[in-house]
């Protein structure tokens, strides 16, 4: 019987193999043979891109490029507010860009309302 490795992300031991994949039946995760032969498997981490298609990372400075409604503020954030050291966060509704706004406070934007500045 041949060598199976065990899954990369629950550490079990009832994988398998189909065609070129190995496949763990407890958390449905699948891989390659060639990543598990090479013995790491690439990390790809969260890829946010603003308006224009730049990718943002964790410290960039953004500008925002259409007035947005704050609920609980009557002024909102206007065209053009720039925004330092914005933070990269997994969200699930899309708000991917943790930040401070000035004038509004902590807040979490959507990263198709910015772009880099």
């Amino acid at each position: 019987m041949e060598n199976i490795p065990n899954c990369p992300e629950c550490n079990s031991e009832y994988t398998y193999e189909e065609g070129d994949l190995y496949i763990c039946p407890m958390c449905a995760h699948e891989w390659s043979k060639d990543a598990s032969s090479a013995g790491e498997e690439e990390e790809v981490g969260l890829v946010v891109k603003d308006a224009n298609g730049n990718i943002l990372e964790d410290g960039d400075s953004v500008t925002v490029i259409k007035d947005l409604k704050v609920k609980g503020s009557s002024d909102g954030i206007k065209v053009g507010t720039k925004i330092k050291s914005i933070r990269l966060v997994e969200g699930n509704d899309g708000h991917n860009i943790d930040c401070k706004v000035p004038g509004v406070g902590a807040i979490k934007l959507k990263q198709a309302f910015v772009k880099k500045a």
